[in-house]
C-alpha cells in the first residue's frame, strides 16, 4: 500500500472497528501528546491499555500500564505507536509474536516506516503511519 495518502473509509473503518487499543509509548505526562491522545481515546469509549515498560503497573488516566504487548490481558484490536520511526519495525515483530493480532497498527505523527509497513500488511494487518486519530477521528467518525 502508498502510505503518502489514505482513503477516508480506509480510516475510518479502522476507527469505528476497533474497541481496545494499546498505545505504546504512553506517557504519564499530561504535556506530552502521548497524554492528551490517550485521554481523547478514552473519551470517545475505547478501552486503551497504556504500554511503557518504564512505567509498567503504575496507572496512566486510571489505567494499569503494561511493559510489553504480550502482557496485555486481551486481544487488542489497535496499536497506537508513539515511539520513534526507527522503533517501527520492533513493534511489527512484537506485534507478530502475539498469540491474537490486532488489526491495525497506526503510526502517529512522524511515525513512519515503510518496510515494517509491509511486513504488517504481509501478516494482514492494515496500517496508518504519520497520522493521529485524535485528528482522523473528528473529521471522520464525529
Amino acid at each position: 500500500m502508498n502510505h503518502d495518502r489514505y482513503d477516508d473509509d480506509y480510516i475510518a473503518g479502522i476507527l469505528k472497528e476497533a474497541r481496545t487499543i494499546a498505545l505504546l509509548g504512553a506517557s504519564p505526562k499530561p504535556d506530552r501528546p502521548s497524554y492528551g491522545v490517550m485521554r481523547f481515546l478514552l473519551e470517545r469509549g475505547y478501552n486503551v491499555y497504556p504500554v511503557n515498560p518504564g512505567q509498567a503497573g503504575k496507572d496512566i488516566l486510571g489505567r494499569k500500564t503494561y511493559a510489553t504487548l504480550a502482557d496485555i490481558p486481551e486481544p487488542i484490536d489497535l496499536i497506537d505507536v508513539f515511539r520513534a520511526p526507527e522503533y517501527l519495525d520492533g513493534v511489527v515483530d512484537e506485534t507478530l509474536a502475539l498469540e491474537t493480532q490486532p488489526a491495525a497498527i497506526w503510526g502517529q505523527l512522524g511515525v513512519r516506516d515503510d518496510a515494517a509497513a509491509a511486513k504488517a500488511e504481509a501478516a494482514g494487518i492494515k496500517v496508518v503511519m504519520n497520522r493521529c486519530p485524535a485528528i482522523e477521528y473528528p473529521r471522520l467518525v464525529g
